[in-house]
């Protein structure tokens, strides 16, 4: 029987995460509507999809990967260098909306994880939103 308990293992585990970071950067690195985000990372994205397939699968309820090799995200704290206002969480998502659709079949937990990345991305930003936002 599959456990389908976390969203890890409902998106397929972790080669569901792979395919899915490996598709967001390579859509962050060719859409030109990304180009805000992009330009934040460094021109080699392979340290940062790295780190972000290991985030997610424990964000998701797989696997403690980042936090046993990085100790806690500290995610606010680690992007503080980075200027990130409501355009760049917009583009970051435009790009993880994409590779959602691309990777996640289950209709209901694209939707799911949909909002919790929202909610994620915008909390992300530190410059230029009003307040109460």
């Amino acid at each position: 029987m599959n456990d389908t308990s976390t969203p890890f293992s409902r998106i397929g585990g972790a080669p569901a995460v792979r395919r899915l970071v490996k598709r967001f950067y390579e859509l962050m690195d060719t859409l030109p509507e990304a180009y805000g985000i992009r330009k934040l990372h460094q021109a080699d994205l392979s340290s940062a999809e790295e780190k972000l397939f290991m985030f997610l699968c424990g964000w998701l309820g797989g696997p403690q990967l980042y936090f046993e090799k990085f100790g806690h995200p500290r995610l606010r704290a680690r992007h503080l260098p980075f200027p990130i206002a409501s355009d760049e969480a917009e583009q970051w998502m435009l790009c993880m909306r994409q590779a959602l659709l691309e990777a996640v079949d289950d209709e209901g937990l694209r939707a799911s994880l949909d909002k919790s990345l929202t909610d994620l991305a915008f909390h992300m930003r530190n410059r230029n939103f009003p307040a109460g936002s």
